[in-house]
């Protein structure tokens, strides 16, 4: 009963084969390691390849038993995704459809697939539901979107079911400080602030200081990594019951301002994080959070750690690890 962790060597990925390792579960990391690092993943059995090298997979499946996969492996820069389409079209969706030709072969039938918020586009309401309209504003979350309806059919036309997990903003790093976010392309506010805290870029830019919010900036869902490496294994533990096939909102189900996480960063870090305010940013919407209660109810999953557990995780691994895996 070995799970295939695709993807695993990256920030998410590691996290969650680090849980799934000291719950005692089977697992093999496959991870090119264009952005990944095996460094996060040690004494975890690792396979160098692409997911879309189908017999590579088919070979990994046979070799380790696999009996199911939770897929991270994709192209994750929206603004990239805006410039270069055909790279994501070509890796997030035409990768996981061969990879998910290979699964079929050998015969494994339960995958939970690292979805996104971002499939929802600009939400008509807040807390946004898993009934809200698909509505991408990126090729990045149109990928999602595309393999979320991928799965979704492939669940109703045969024996296989796949649970969809759409995040809202991943954040923190594991509490031994060892493995974390690596900054060098980051885009989410957390490790930018981290980067402003540690002297590494000039102030944090806060784009928008007069959104409709109760200190003017914007409003988001942000959620501890570890949080979500649970989400998995509980979702893989669904699918094992016989759970139903689906999507499910993955977040806290609150809501916090760019203030209030530069609060809870200066508390981490024992100073002062520098700011300065900016122009909103086209596009930004004034505040998302999801609705978690499905995630609830059916998987039995609640984020249990806080913004302050998130921030203090970060600092812990950025302040140490200022290089990523690189010492």
């Amino acid at each position: 009963m070995t799970i295939l962790i695709t993807g695993g060597a990256g920030y998410i990925g590691s996290h969650t084969a680090r849980l799934f390792q000291q719950q005692g579960r089977d697992l093999v990391v496959l991870d090119s390691l264009e952005y990944g690092n095996a460094a996060s993943v040690q004494g975890i059995p690792l396979e160098v390849g692409d997911i879309a090298d189908e017999s590579l997979v088919s070979d990994i499946c046979r070799r380790y038993g696999v009996t199911a996969v939770v897929h991270f492996a994709a192209y994750k820069f929206v603004g990239e995704s805006m410039e270069q389409p055909d790279k994501y079209w070509h890796n997030n969706v035409a990768g996981t459809i061969a990879m998910l030709r290979a699964l079929r072969a050998a015969n494994v039938q339960h995958l939970v697939f690292s979805s996104s918020c971002s499939v929802y586009g600009t939400p008509a309401a807040v807390p946004v539901d898993e009934s809200a309209a698909i509505h991408p504003e990126s090729v990045y979350a149109e990928t999602k979107a595309m393999v979320e309806r991928i799965l979704q059919w492939q669940s109703e036309l045969t024996d296989f079911r796949a649970v969809s997990l759409r995040y809202f903003n991943a954040s923190g790093a594991h509490p031994d400080g060892d493995i974390g976010e690596v900054w060098d392309r980051a885009q989410n506010l957390i490790p930018l602030v981290m980067k402003s805290a540690l002297g590494k870029s000039g102030p944090l830019q806060v784009r928008g200081d007069d959104y409709p919010t109760p200190d003017g900036t914007g409003v988001r869902d942000y959620v501890h990594v570890c949080d979500l490496a649970e989400a998995h294994a509980a979702a893989i533990d669904h699918l094992r019951r016989g759970g139903a096939a689906g999507a499910f909102n993955v977040g806290t189900g609150k809501g916090f301002s760019v203030l209030e996480v530069l609060e809870a960063a200066a508390r981490a870090a024992g100073r002062d994080i520098p700011h300065e305010f900016a122009p909103r940013r086209a596009g930004d919407v004034a505040a998302v959070w999801g609705d978690t209660s499905k995630a609830s109810t059916e998987l039995g999953w609640v984020a249990s750690r806080t913004l302050d557990d998130i921030v203090r995780t970060a600092w812990q691994w950025h302040s140490t690890h200022p290089n990523g895996y690189d010492v």
